[in-house]
């Protein structure tokens, strides 16, 4: 009987710590030339003196979310950053601890927005979800917690929209 007990144990276990022990730790692979990978606050300083506009992805390479949102987040950097004008940048809270800090970063993915070197809402137009077709509210997105793709491109979309228009 004792072993039943072991061995039930043991599975429950391996249920409960299973999923942590396969989570894939490896780097997240960068596709885009047009993302800058922020070590440092010094690196992050420097983007944000010469960029009016920069979109930052604080992320973590054991986060499944934000693994799913990488090539997403590659694939708006390559459509809409402009040099000197709009940014990308992405920042391992694992190794840049002081950049997740001084940011107040406490979960992942989160994306913040960056105007003229300081951290400011950015003004999006929505469609009412309540409300008749082509009804709109303007909302105002301090950051994007989590891999919300949608809100993400909505954001990215008005900042290109500013750069370019």
């Amino acid at each position: 009987m004792e072993t039943v007990q072991y061995i039930i144990l043991a599975f429950v276990l391996i249920l409960i710590f299973g999923p942590a022990i396969l989570v894939d730790r490896s780097p997240i692979p960068e596709t885009s030339g047009n993302v800058y990978k922020i070590g440092k606050s010094s690196e992050l300083d420097a983007l944000l003196s010469s960029t009016a506009h920069v979109v930052i992805d604080f992320y973590a390479d054991w986060c499944p979310p934000c693994r799913a949102i990488a090539p997403t987040f590659s694939k708006l950097a390559d459509d809409c950053a402009v040099t000197g004008q709009l940014a990308f940048a992405k920042v391992n809270v694992d190794h840049a601890k002081d950049v997740a800090k001084r940011y107040n970063i406490t979960s992942m993915p989160t994306f913040l927005f960056f105007e003229n070197g300081e951290p400011k809402p950015v003004a999006i137009t929505v469609k009412k979800r309540s409300a008749p077709d082509g009804m709109t509210e303007e909302r105002l997105i301090e950051k994007v917690q989590g891999a919300d793709i949608h809100l993400l491109n909505g954001v990215v979309q008005t900042l290109a929209g500013k750069v370019h228009g």
